[in-house]
């Protein structure tokens, strides 16, 4: 319960000028005692009388019927016109009514935003049943670093920005639907000859953990769309699967894995220089798949989803 600042009862300070006036005491003096009006005394007792203890709650202050409340036709015209995704003020007008009357039509029946007006999507969760099946491709464009800047010192007042035009670079990731296992590399571009060679530098990547890839999922981005890219995937015997346009949610482990890696590495900790950063993302990859418990897979290593034997393991780890 929210009472206000100045307020001089509370239901525990009404009960006890109720239990006042009870056992006899006047409603005047029980009023001057508490700093109230008489009047006030007598609405709280008479409350008390007909409700009990109930009585002394707060209640709404809205009445209990209103002189001209909005016809049901109106209230019902103003949901089937909400319902077609009309605003407030072109509902009124239609239906001759004030905006502030639509509002709180629509707010009593749960319309007020557009986002009431469907049910939301189900989430739809998905996982390849073995490793190479799907693997999943994206690219994150990361601003090159000359020094320490304003994510570690902040921002200053009337400092010239000394990186302004540094550069930009991509970092192309892979990920495998079923283990999870990411191959990431940093590249100069995102056109399609760097992204050919990223993928055929994954393809040989999952290889050495005896995994062949059977399918790459993409987005629309132009580099993926090319005929160039394309040729190279079926040189590569994959066969190549495009997201739903505008919904970044079907490429959505590559997404997820995305902001894994930016939290994790590239923003992790101050780095002096792009280089740096770049040579510490086999270390980080590493740790990421062979050490990292993973949420999805029940706390467990992406590296243990891909049944290796114990001499495999320690072959490839060392």
């Amino acid at each position: 319960m929210n009472i206000h600042k100045n307020a001089r009862l509370t239901p525990l300070g009404r009960e006890r000028i109720v239990r006042q006036v009870e056992s006899g005491q006047s409603p005047e003096a029980a009023a001057r005692a508490a700093g109230v009006c008489p009047r006030t005394v007598r609405k709280w007792v008479d409350r008390y009388r007909q409700e009990g203890l109930a009585g002394l709650q707060d209640r709404s202050s809205r009445p209990h019927r209103l002189r001209q409340p909005t016809p049901q036709g109106v209230v019902e015209e103003i949901e089937q016109l909400r319902r077609q995704r009309w605003t407030g003020k072109q509902i009124a007008v239609q239906v001759g009514v004030s905006p502030a009357t639509v509002s709180r039509v629509l707010r009593r029946s749960g319309l007020s935003k557009l986002s009431a007006l469907e049910p939301a999507e189900p989430i739809r969760r998905y996982e390849r049943e073995h490793p190479g099946e799907l693997i999943h491709l994206d690219i994150k464009k990361l601003g090159r670093i000359g020094s320490v800047g304003h994510r570690i010192t902040g921002r200053q007042t009337g400092v010239v920005n000394r990186h302004l035009g540094i550069g930009w670079e991509y970092v192309h990731v892979c990920i495998d639907d079923a283990s999870r296992v990411a191959f990431v590399e940093v590249m100069a571009d995102q056109r399609k000859e760097s992204a050919i060679a990223f993928l055929k530098a994954a393809v040989a990547h999952y290889a050495k953990f005896g995994i062949r890839i059977e399918r790459v999922m993409t987005d629309n981005g132009s580099c993926y769309r090319s005929k160039a890219f394309r040729s190279a995937c079926k040189r590569l015997d994959l066969r190549q699967i495009f997201t739903k346009p505008y919904t970044p949610k079907t490429n959505g482990k590559a997404e997820r894995f995305i902001q894994t890696t930016l939290r994790e590495w590239a923003y992790a900790r101050a780095y002096q220089n792009s280089d740096q950063r770049t040579a510490e993302l086999p270390v980080w990859l590493h740790r990421y798949n062979w050490h990292r418990p993973h949420g999805s897979l029940k706390a467990k290593t992406p590296i243990s989803r891909l049944g290796l034997s114990e001499d495999n393991l320690l072959r490839l780890h060392s």
